[in-house]
């Protein structure tokens, strides 16, 4: 059986605060659905701290097709964004960008000192942030006649199938959605109920 629930986060964490010598590094998670989102997030912490050295980040999306980016803004290469990243992978969540704004304190911490700054400022932002489980879903469109409205509706109903969007009329059209797990499973048992008419959506 394929996996299809995930782990997300229910909304952006509270703003944390590590300090290492004198160094503040402010951390911050959020829950993305696309990569355009990244961006105006990284701008508005840059005018946040303006007078952050570097603000440091990684971000991971999508749940079958995974696509994940670092950034380590100045900072010695993979001493911030890919401790960040190893955070969001250690915590098994997806759809999320943690950003680490850093406001040097006067004292080098060396490329070790920097890899455990930027990990423990992105693993207090991420245990700020409220973690849930979500469930893979698979939209699709029935059409039916009116005629065959009480067989198509005792189904969904025997089934727990979740009606997104309905047109009833003489020729009726319903938008439901199912577990990725149950997709199969629908298709095959309104495949077979000629004439009702069963076609996949791309979410």
């Amino acid at each position: 059986m394929e996996l299809d629930v995930y782990k997300t986060l229910k909304a952006p964490s509270d703003e944390i605060l590590f300090k290492e010598r004198k160094s503040k590094f402010f951390g911050y998670a959020y829950p993305i659905q696309h990569e355009d989102e990244v961006k105006p997030i990284i701008e508005a912490l840059k005018k946040q701290h303006h007078t952050a050295n570097h603000v440091c980040y990684a971000w991971q999306l999508g749940i079958e097709d995974i696509i994940y980016r670092t950034n380590d803004d100045g900072e010695p290469n993979n001493s911030a964004g890919m401790p960040i990243y190893g955070q969001i992978q250690s915590f098994g969540v997806t759809n999320v960008l943690v950003a680490v704004a850093r406001i040097f304190g006067g004292t080098k911490l060396g490329v070790g000192g920097l890899i455990s700054a930027y990990r423990t400022a992105a693993q207090m932002a991420l245990d700020s942030a409220g973690i849930i489980e979500k469930t893979l879903q698979q939209r699709y469109l029935l059409h039916f006649d009116y005629s065959e409205m009480d067989k198509v509706m005792r189904i969904l109903k025997q089934h727990q199938i979740e009606i997104i969007d309905q047109k009833m009329e003489m020729d009726c059209t319903l938008e439901i959605s199912v577990r990725k797990n149950e997709a199969i499973l629908t298709e095959n048992i309104f495949a077979a109920m000629y004439p009702v008419k069963i076609k996949k959506l791309d979410v």
